[in-house]
């Protein structure tokens, strides 16, 4: 079914919005909360995949020169998958094809095998390149690593740089599913990807150090991103391969794609700045870094992603039906109700950090040490969540209309303006000081995003998301020192799932009363949307 056309009628609106909603766009905001759950399951047992893999790294190398090098190693690859615009196909390809679509079928199949043969070309020789010049790039970017580091960092790039190849392809083929409605392929993907680092560094790593995280990771590329959407696409497109550099459809998909491959934003590059700044402190800083972003980013992606993913198909469908008023309503609803959870996720993060890096981390050679220090740096990074998920909707009402340029000038602005903020909350607090300098950039990030959005297109309005905002941050805190309250500090695994378990059900109690009792329309509806549809995949199975 296209989640899309669902006639689950929408609440009216909050107090403060400008009008009622219509019938159109409440048939295309109820859709959202279906594709949404789906999408949230999996990035939440993906995460739960992810913290397995991190508590394996930690367990056989802890916060160590190793771990600095297996984390450095993707900075390459990353920047390879960004500057093909690789971890944004969607946003460049699905609204480009779901126009073709609505009118010219073979124009929208031909663009896909256009640009599934030119970009893979390109990602195949960009691969090649990298790998040969690996040596000087590594050294270029983390000149502080010694001879030895380096070395390994270099051997452990080589390894996972051409996994960006099959997430390239395979993520243009899931654009073409996600314009059809079709969710599954970019719900399993992640999991079948994380699940096989984690039997690469189960099964490999005793043999091969951390190296064997790395043949994981570029087995799961084969196997998730790539395999998967093709098995589903091959009976419902037709996969062609055609490298035509010069059609004028593929020339329009670069104008769209270009801002996403040239340009910058914090989405990406606050990682990047970690890792290179991190690079020039002490061993293991690149490590406690990432071991706290890594749990920061659960309540990103399960709400941030989850949501911002299943609304890029109904916001860019509404553009193609030149809907522009219900775009630009449905928007305001998915981002109101979208802060307001990530508001809740970063009180609920806070409040049980302390289990959360006790139960992913602590054993083997992570010690209470490095502990402490993980638990303290991922209370300072979730005070940027909700920016993070807030940045990750609003684009999408530039996304949908075929404008990226704006929000990536405006992003690219915010992230080479940053670097100084970095820089120097980073020599002067260490790695406390890096996460504290991503808060602050991000949050400024996503307040210009939407002022611009406001500014340009005369919607989302900001007053009803900003009212949803504080009524959050009231349920979040007073949920947050209830679920802290109940938590006792216990040790060991054991102990960690009892404080996260009581802890956890103290503050879903409370939040869900504070949302009954607090929570707008827009919030209320995103939820109860939620519990139907897992309620009904439960009755289902």
């Amino acid at each position: 079914m296209d989640p899309t056309k669902r006639s689950t009628p929408e609440p009216p609106d909050a107090p403060g919005a400008a009008e009622p909603a219509t019938g159109g766009d409440r048939a295309e905001a109820a859709g959202i909360p279906a594709a949404a759950a789906l999408l949230a399951g999996s990035v939440l047992l993906s995460r739960v995949i992810g913290f397995v893999r991190e508590g394996l790294l930690a367990y056989q190398v802890g916060a160590s020169a190793d771990a600095d090098a297996y984390y450095a190693a993707f900075q390459l690859p990353d920047m390879l998958n960004y500057f093909l615009a690789g971890g944004a196909l969607s946003t460049a390809f699905l609204p480009l094809y779901a126009k073709l679509r609505a009118g010219d079928e073979a124009g929208a199949e031909r663009l896909l095998a256009t640009v599934l043969g030119t970009l893979g070309l390109l990602a195949v020789s960009a691969t090649i390149a990298m790998w040969l010049g690996a040596e000087n790039l590594i050294a270029l970017q983390f000149p502080s690593f010694d001879p030895e580091k380096q070395a390994l960092t270099v051997q452990l790039t080589r390894i996972v740089l051409p996994a960006q190849i099959f997430f390239v392809i395979g993520g243009v083929i899931q654009a073409s599913l996600l314009a059809r409605g079709r969710f599954a392929a970019a719900a399993l993907a992640p999991l079948v990807y994380n699940g096989c680092i984690v039997l690469g560094g189960f099964a490999l790593a005793p043999e091969i150090g951390v190296a064997g995280f790395s043949w994981g990771a570029l087995a799961g590329a084969v196997l998730g991103p790539f395999a998967i959407p093709w098995l589903d696409a091959r009976r419902r497109v037709q996969i062609r391969v055609r490298v035509a550099p010069r059609d004028p459809q593929f020339l329009r998909y670069l104008v769209i794609a270009a801002p996403l491959m040239f340009g910058l934003t914090l989405l990406t590059v606050d990682e990047w700045y970690d890792r290179y700044f991190g690079g020039l402190l002490e061993d293991g800083a690149i490590a406690v870094l990432v071991f706290a972003r890594r749990l920061m980013a659960a309540p990103v992606a399960v709400v941030g992603q989850a949501i911002g993913q299943a609304a890029m198909p109904a916001l860019a469908n509404l553009w193609a039906a030149g809907r522009v008023a219900e775009l630009d309503r449905v928007l305001g609803l998915t981002l109101r109700a979208a802060l307001a959870l990530g508001i809740l996720a970063a009180a609920a993060t806070v409040a049980l950090a302390a289990p959360l890096v006790e139960l992913v981390y602590h054993r083997g050679a992570f010690t209470a040490v490095d502990a402490v220090r993980v638990t303290w740096l991922l209370t300072i990074f979730s005070a940027a969540v909700p920016a993070w998920v807030a940045q990750q909707i609003a684009v999408r009402g530039f996304y949908a209309r075929g404008q990226t340029w704006r929000p990536m000038l405006l992003g690219t602005g915010f992230a080479l303006g940053a670097i100084p903020i970095y820089l120097v909350f980073g020599w002067r607090y260490g790695v406390e000081g890096l996460a504290g300098a991503g808060v602050v950039a991000m949050t400024g990030n996503a307040l210009a995003t939407l002022g611009y959005a406001r500014w340009l297109h005369g919607g989302p309005a900001i007053g009803p998301i900003f009212v949803s905002g504080l009524r959050a941050v009231g349920i979040g805190v007073g949920a947050g020192i209830a679920a802290h309250a109940a938590t006792r500090g216990r040790t060991g695994t054991l102990g960690a799932l009892i404080d996260l378990g009581i802890g956890g059900g103290v503050f879903a109690a409370v939040a869900g009363l504070g949302i009954a009792l607090l929570g707008d329309a827009a919030l209320r509806s995103m939820v109860s949307g939620l519990g139907r549809r897992f309620g009904s995949r439960r009755a289902g199975r």
